[in-house]
């Protein structure tokens, strides 16, 4: 009789590179996706190294190359006098440094990347229309309950079903997520419709009082992303609403015409308010573990949410190697990976106060701090988070 399988609550990034990470151990999964199929919403979305270090690991890195686009260097600038406050290179001493490029990419593009390399493989099966609301447990098997009465069994169950998962419900039990009050605004344009002046091969952020935008090229540089977040104290959760141009310029009448005419050059733009929680330590629940948005929802800042769910998928295939059952493996996976992904939440908060919405004299000092520091004092503050650390392999050492 064949294996049974891992059951992975979720379809998407974590949920895809979760099953390719156990193939590679040898394990079967299945994968359930609520969506009538399986695809991925978003344009844009940034990948640092430690996210090519996981490809890599997955068995995709050359696939996932094909589909970025190689930025030259991170961009700060002040949305309020229109100058550079610092920047990051991106060039070869920091690939150097930390041993993969820094990359864009389409959100679609990346996503297919997996889809199909789940497809090519015979240890995993996808499955659409499957919502996993609930989950029962005895010695050696886990079930999922669906929606509309159908159940399925595996050998556990991997919990990667977002912000709002059934499954974290169940093992952790705390509640809806926190709102941040931070709404982001997101389009994408013809690269022929960005300004000359403004094309720059970087992914650029201008920060300004309770705001910010950003925007770089995707898509072999037929277009640009764009993202524009405002802290206007939203109460509740919003997710893909379509709104007009009028109420996205709102937010932005106070910063630069520079900075400010880059929302004019979009029309199709649509909203989130921004949602995270607190970091929680139990991720597991005997046979039952959580992975990415599931476990560890974070805000933007730090260009992570991917990154994490990438890395969590790493380092729990690699623990199902190196424990004798799958209750300690997940018990590794979680010790591994809890402290690292708190930092990533508690990070991101702390720059979308700090770096990128301040205002008055916390902006100078602000401008003062980063415009002293050099390329390799960059790289040094970011070396925990971009040098590989936290994947539970040997990329660790």
């Amino acid at each position: 009789m064949p294996e049974s399988p891992f059951v992975i609550a979720g379809g998407g990034i974590g949920g895809l590179a979760t099953a390719l990470g156990l193939a590679r151990k040898g394990l079967p999964s299945l994968v359930l996706e609520q969506s009538a199929a399986f695809g991925e919403i978003g344009a844009g979305i940034q990948l640092g190294p430690n996210a090519f270090h996981a490809f890599d690991y997955l068995g995709v890195g050359d696939a996932a190359r094909g589909m970025a686009v190689y930025i030259d260097k991170l961009r700060l600038m002040d949305a309020v006098s229109g100058a550079e406050i610092t920047h990051i290179p991106l060039d070869e001493p920091f690939r150097a440094r930390f041993g993969n490029p820094y990359a864009v990419v389409h959100r679609g593009d990346l996503y297919g990347v997996l889809l199909q390399a789940c497809r090519d493989n015979d240890l995993i099966e996808l499955r659409a229309n499957c919502r996993v609301e609930r989950y029962n447990q005895t010695a050696g098997r886990v079930t999922a309950l669906l929606a509309g009465g159908d159940h399925v069994g595996g050998q556990a169950l991997i919990g990667a079903d977002g912000l709002w998962s059934n499954i974290r419900r169940q093992v952790v039990d705390d509640g809806a997520p926190r709102v941040s009050g931070h709404t982001t605004y997101r389009s994408v344009i013809p690269v022929d419709e960005m300004p000359e002046d403004l094309r720059w091969n970087a992914a650029t952020l201008w920060a300004g009082p309770k705001c910010h935008i950003v925007h770089y090229p995707l898509s072999d540089w037929r277009y640009f992303n764009l993202v524009v977040t405002y802290h206007n104290d939203a109460p509740e959760p919003v997710a893909g609403k379509p709104v007009s141009k009028d109420e996205v310029r709102r937010g932005f009448e106070h910063i630069h015409p520079r900075a400010r005419g880059i929302i004019d050059l979009a029309d199709d733009w649509k909203l989130w308010v921004l949602c995270d929680r607190d970091p929680v330590e139990n991720w597991v629940d005997g046979r039952v573990a959580l992975l990415g948005d599931a476990a560890h929802p974070m805000l933007q800042y730090y260009a992570q949410g991917a990154c994490m769910a990438l890395e969590d998928a790493v380092c729990l295939s690699h623990m199902m190697e190196t424990r004798d059952s799958i209750e300690a493996a997940f018990e590794a996976y979680r010790a591994q990976r809890v402290v690292r992904t708190a930092r990533v939440q508690l990070g991101s908060r702390a720059i979308g106060d700090h770096i990128y919405h301040p205002s008055g004299a916390h902006a100078l000092v602000r401008n003062a701090i980063l415009r002293d520091l050099a390329a390799e004092d960059h790289y040094d503050r970011l070396q925990w988070l971009y040098g590989g650390t936290g994947l539970g392999t040997a990329t660790d050492a």
